[in-house]
């Protein structure tokens, strides 16, 4: 530690009560103002002995004011923010609709019984990227594959879904 950061820490434990007293007729309450002397001293810790400090009580105290001045302001910022009002409509996810909610069942259904009529290993690989989230170069380690060989499977997979889904929306499966 420097020799500015090492006066001003002796300082701050010295003048601790005066300074306490002071952050709290700016933020408020002993908590804040707590919370204020604890940033005061991670601040003094990043002082440095360029340029000196000549009267270091005067510098201590303004530095004290200024951190918690910074902390009101935030709190205001903060209270500015949460307090415009009770929460948009637009801003809220919205609830899908019981229509929507029967088609995305009916739609999982489908992907699960296509991923069931996937090959063995294509269906393995699959579900080890989809469901268990491992990179490629994993899986193929695991199978003992190359990486373009699961990277293949993959595809197929994928493609195999997708037309699923195509297929029961146009109707394909209804003939």
């Amino acid at each position: 530690m420097n020799a500015n950061a090492t006066i001003l820490t002796e300082l701050l434990l010295k003048e601790r009560p005066s300074l306490l007293r002071l952050i709290r007729r700016i933020v408020g309450t002993t908590s804040d103002a707590e919370d204020v002397t604890q940033t005061l001293w991670l601040r003094i810790q990043t002082v440095t002995d360029t340029p000196p400090i000549n009267d270091k009580q005067a510098y201590l105290y303004r530095l004290a004011r200024n951190v918690a001045l910074d902390r009101l302001r935030a709190g205001e910022r903060r209270e500015a923010l949460f307090a415009s009002g009770p929460i948009s409509e637009e801003i809220a996810a919205p609830v899908p609709s019981a229509e929507r909610h029967l088609i995305d069942q009916e739609s999982l259904g489908i992907v699960l019984a296509a991923i069931a009529g996937l090959s063995p290993r294509c269906r393995e690989v699959f579900i080890l990227r989809k469901i268990e989230n491992l990179r490629v170069v994993d899986i193929a380690e695991r199978l003992g594959i190359s990486p373009s060989m699961v990277t293949r499977h993959l595809q197929n997979a994928l493609t195999h879904c997708m037309a699923r889904l195509a297929d029961t929306e146009t109707g394909a499966d209804a003939s």
